[in-house]
């Protein structure tokens, strides 16, 4: 790696970022706070994972220049109002990564990628004694799919029984079950609460098969829009409208357009 054309390209970006920041800048830039730049930051995120998904290079290469733009915006920003340097945040993430892995950077020893996950929340505990429950750390701004399963990976590391396997696939069932008790009773509360179980325990069951409910469910919403928009074209070429067709006939038709895709 060039670590020295990393650098100096790092410090390209760092000049031309406080220049946009700067009195002769970038209005737009220049009136930006953390705050309104928080969609941003979550967008970016999103669209990495969406090129990784991809697999095209280019846009990887891309979307990771367009995420690391937020990240030394926010930077540059804490370091105008004199809370902290972009240099602080490359310090403490290499500071950390060394204090947590002794087995690299110490002598301690770890023999598989469990060990490492299990001693890694071990000094995070240390750490962070403040923190102080099992599933305190995991932070209420994930999606709420990808929080699940990190709270469901944290309850059976600490030794909750989660069901397991066809014990994970019975749960959802259960709670399908109670969704549509709740459902016949008309109760608006008992159906968002068996909603969310249900939801939960399908996150857990994602865990159990190694399946990441979140990602899940990114793919099945763009199967969903580009299924969607297959069903809208074809209807228009019948010259009909969605209001205009039936329930029977859309069915029908969609379950041709899924065979395909």
């Amino acid at each position: 790696m060039s670590f020295e054309n990393s650098a100096e390209q790092f410090k390209r970006l760092l000049t031309i970022m406080t220049r946009l920041r700067g009195a002769d800048g970038c209005p737009w830039d220049a009136e930006q706070t953390p705050k309104t730049l928080k969609p941003y930051l979550l967008e970016e995120c999103y669209e990495v994972l969406e090129a990784i998904d991809s697999g095209h290079t280019t846009l990887i290469c891309e979307e990771l220049g367009d995420l690391l733009l937020q990240i030394v915006f926010h930077g540059i920003i804490q370091e105008e109002r004199g809370a902290f340097r972009m240099e602080d945040i490359i310090r403490n993430i290499a500071d950390k990564l060394e204090r947590r892995h002794p087995h690299v950077f110490g002598n301690c020893e770890c023999s598989c990628a469990a060990d490492v996950v299990e001693q890694w929340e071990s000094i995070k505990k240390r750490e962070k004694p403040g923190v102080g429950k099992t599933l305190g750390s995991v932070t209420n701004g994930l999606p709420a799919l990808m929080r699940a399963r990190k709270l469901t990976e944290r309850a059976n590391r600490a030794g909750f029984q989660w069901p397991k396997g066809d014990g994970a696939l019975k749960k959802v069932r259960e709670q399908m079950t109670e969704l549509e008790i709740a459902l016949a009773s008309g109760d608006p509360q008992a159906l968002e609460t068996e909603l969310g179980d249900l939801l939960l325990a399908a996150a857990n069951l994602g865990r159990h098969l190694d399946i990441d409910a979140e990602q899940s469910l990114l793919k099945a919403t763009a199967r969903f829009v580009q299924n969607f928009e297959q069903l809208e074209s074809l209807l228009e070429e019948r010259g009909q409208s969605m209001r205009e067709t039936s329930q029977t006939e859309q069915e029908g038709l969609w379950q041709k357009i899924k065979t395909v895709n």
